[in-house]
């Protein structure tokens, strides 16, 4: 790496780095160093009356207050910090005390990962530190951590610009308190889930993520392409059509967690690759998965929470069974007026018009529904409700509904204004599945892009016969969002998907070639922030040169300065330019 794209912290920790070295350290040894000890565990089982308490631990050097021969430090291992009591002849016995004078107090960085050995005691000021014995680099940090001081609960100097956060999550993760907290909440949901479904009998499977048919759900794929068959592949959007085969096999009970991915946009609570679980349990209905559903649901929080409520954005959302159910035609007329029962496409789309919403022809009567709920009422449930028995033409693989015609038996659930769960009694019928997809392809021909492909694989699947089965699918991120009280899935998501960063532009060298700069001399000119050769259009000579040739000497790069008549060439030469 050229020294002129470091920050003058970077090049004195590479300094520091090769220093170490030439003292015979290793700044990154490869010995296992073994630790018995984490900071909670020190801090939470010392006593005063007990024996003195011999420990081995590591993590991250994150302050370091140097008093003479005598210091404190602060070590932040996986579960949390601790004060270190670090003295110059303890950790050098002997005569040499460069391990003390030069190692900590100059070469050892914040950031750095130490190793400590010594034992437990509590200072006068009362707390409990660890008093270090031996001393020992384990990895040398290279790039400066943001420091975030903490007083009184209290964050400064916070690294919370969240485009720098979510694309350095590792950094994010060190400095600031809670972050951590999340994830491990997010494990908790995933643990809980899992032991849930494992109890009940059922059995976790995996199947393709690569797919000839994006199946399953009504959205856009990612396409990629196949080059050892020459084929176009599709990522999976869900992973439904799958696991029904696997009911169709003779299990019981099938369920998978894993990711879907779905080429639409991003936004608070979107994330075009997102972790989905679906399960599938034969001779069940939808009724039956609403009441399997909230008692897991309710379990899950109280795992996470320790009881069955949590807080998001100040409001208090309780998970405790049972959660209202209601028809989704009766949550449309509650919320705008307009009983859509018995409606034909063209009537429904009359009062769309009516309700002043943003339409077009390559909307069928299964969608415009769907946009008048998602307008009017989705963003009105709160609280856990279950919105049940859709229109068939929004539910192409669901069972129609054994009393009401024209409806499905299908529920969404509702919580906070968001979607988390879909399921149905699933349609076991070849024939009327094949209409629905029919139906399906006649949508996708009128230009609706999220319509389903036909499956003819799956629908040969279903002629082997498919029992009474019903399937659920919940959006993991956003469960650990009502879990953990988090309003934007990119705070649950380790490593969300982001845009490309911006970067600065720049003259490529043959531009700079071009006015007679050689190149060498480029990066000398971009450190300074001349970074298009248009930049030093109109720019005193003289002030270039101080500007140029003082990099050159600050950095120490040994080149010849040139004179201030030729600074004076190639501006006038960047005037030119265009």
């Amino acid at each position: 790496m050229n020294v002129l794209e470091l920050s003058e912290q970077e090049i004195v920790r590479r300094q520091s780095l090769q220093e170490l070295r030439d003292m015979g350290i290793d700044p990154y040894p490869a010995a296992e160093y073994p630790t018995n000890a984490y900071s909670t565990d020190i801090k939470e089982g010392f006593s005063d009356d007990a024996p003195q308490q011999e420990v081995c631990i590591a993590g991250r050097l994150m302050s370091r207050r140097v008093m003479g021969k005598a210091s404190f430090a602060e070590l932040q291992d996986s579960k949390g910090r601790v004060q270190v009591y670090v003295t110059r002849d303890d950790i050098c016995p002997d005569d040499n005390k460069d391990l003390y004078n030069k190692v900590f107090k100059r070469l050892l960085d914040i950031g750095d990962f130490i190793g400590v050995k010594g034992f437990v005691f509590r200072t006068q000021t009362g707390e409990i530190s660890v008093h270090a014995k031996s001393l020992t680099l384990l990895s040398k940090s290279l790039k400066p951590l943001p420091i975030v001081k903490y007083k009184d609960g209290v964050a400064y100097d916070k690294f919370d610009d969240p485009e720098l956060r979510y694309r350095r999550r590792y950094v994010d993760l060190v400095v600031n308190d809670g972050i951590k907290d999340t994830f491990l909440k997010r494990a908790t949901v995933l643990k809980t889930l899992r032991n849930s479904l494992d109890e009940a009998g059922y059995t976790e499977v995996e199947t393709p993520i690569l797919q000839s048919i994006p199946g399953g759900a009504t959205a856009r794929p990612f396409i990629t392409h196949f080059n050892a068959l020459n084929v176009e592949m599709y990522m999976r959007i869900a992973t439904e059509l799958y696991l029904k085969r696997l009911i169709v096999g003779g299990f019981e009970g099938v369920y998978e967690i894993g990711k879907n991915f779905r080429n639409e946009g991003m936004d608070r609570t979107h994330n075009p690759e997102f972790t989905c679980m679906e399960l599938y349990v034969q001779y069940k209905d939808y009724n039956w998965m609403m009441a399997f559903t909230e008692q897991l649901l309710e379990k899950i929080c109280i795992a996470v929470n320790g009881k069955p409520e949590s807080v998001v954005d100040g409001q208090t959302i309780s998970f405790k069974a049972p959660y209202r159910r209601l028809p989704i035609l009766d949550a449309i007329k509650e919320k705008t007026g307009y009983d859509l029962n018995g409606m034909t496409e063209d009537e429904i789309r009359e009062v769309c018009k009516k309700l002043n919403m943003e339409i077009d022809d390559t909307m069928g009567k299964g969608k415009l529904i769907d946009e008048i709920f998602g307008e009017f009422c989705e963003g009105t449930f709160i609280q856990p409700t279950f919105i049940i028995d859709y229109p068939v033409e929004m539910s192409p693989l669901t069972k129609m509904h054994r009393s009401k015609p024209g409806l499905t038996e299908r529920f969404e659930l509702m919580v906070n204004g968001k979607e988390l769960a879909n399921a149905y009694s699933e349609l076991n019928d070849p024939i009327d599945q094949e209409e629905r997809f029919v139906e399906q392809m006649k949508l996708a021909d009128k230009g609706d892009d999220e319509a389903m492909i036909i499956d003819q694989d799956f629908l040969r699947a279903l002629q082997y016969g498919m029992p009474p089965t019903s399937g659920i699918g919940i959006g993991i991120d956003r469960l650990v969002m009502l879990m953990t009280g988090q309003t934007s899935i990119q705070e649950v998501l380790f490593f969300p998907q982001m845009r490309p960063e911006k970067k600065i532009p720049k003259s490529s060298v043959a531009e700079w070639k071009a006015i007679g700069v050689s190149e060498e001399w480029v990066p000398v000119f971009n450190k300074c922030g001349y970074n298009l050769v248009t930049d030093i259009k109109g720019v005193n000579s003289q002030k270039l040169q101080q500007d140029v040739c003082g990099v050159n000497k600050k950095y120490k790069l040994g080149y010849d300065n040139p004179k201030v008549e030729q600074f004076a060439q190639w501006i006038e030469a960047a005037g030119s330019q265009e």
